[in-house]
């Protein structure tokens, strides 16, 4: 497995749909953002798309696994890769939206990240059809954080 700074133009769109079922979304992140990358055998697996909030601080935009790679570490290791990267270039800080329960929570704490705030309603809002995931809605966005300093 290789962990590597790609462009925008080398991730299959159905990987970024995972994380994000928005493609107008996805085409906004992805115009300026830094993309990260899993690549097995020339495939991509993984991937994060990282963009500036100020010059010392990010957020992620999209962070997802290939299903027949999840839960083998390629996810971490990806992570780990990104948040060692993107301190050698000076970032404080890094922030991250996610919903309120399910694996991605989960897999973010497991990392590092601690809860910041709540938004309230975001997934209502923000997206035009309802997300669900084990057969609950998501509803409020919980924005978490990682000092790198």
């Amino acid at each position: 497995m290789k962990y590597l700074e790609t462009t925008a133009a080398e991730i299959p769109i159905e990987l970024l749909l995972q994380a994000d079922p928005s493609i107008e979304n996805i085409a906004l992140y992805m115009e300026n953002g830094l993309v990260f990358a899993a690549v097995e055998s020339d495939l991509v697996v993984g991937v994060i798309v990282a963009g500036f909030l100020t010059d010392k601080k990010m957020e992620l935009y999209n962070v997802s696994v290939s299903e027949a790679f999840q839960k083998q570490g390629v996810g971490t290791k990806l992570m780990e890769f990104v948040l060692a990267r993107l301190k050698s270039q000076g970032i404080a800080r890094i922030e991250v939206g996610t919903g309120s329960f399910g694996y991605p929570l989960t897999f973010y704490q497991a990392v590092g990240f601690r809860v910041d705030s709540v938004v309230k309603d975001h997934f209502i809002n923000k997206y035009p059809e309802p997300i669900f995931e084990n057969g609950i809605q998501h509803k409020d966005m919980l924005r978490l954080y990682m000092n790198l300093e």
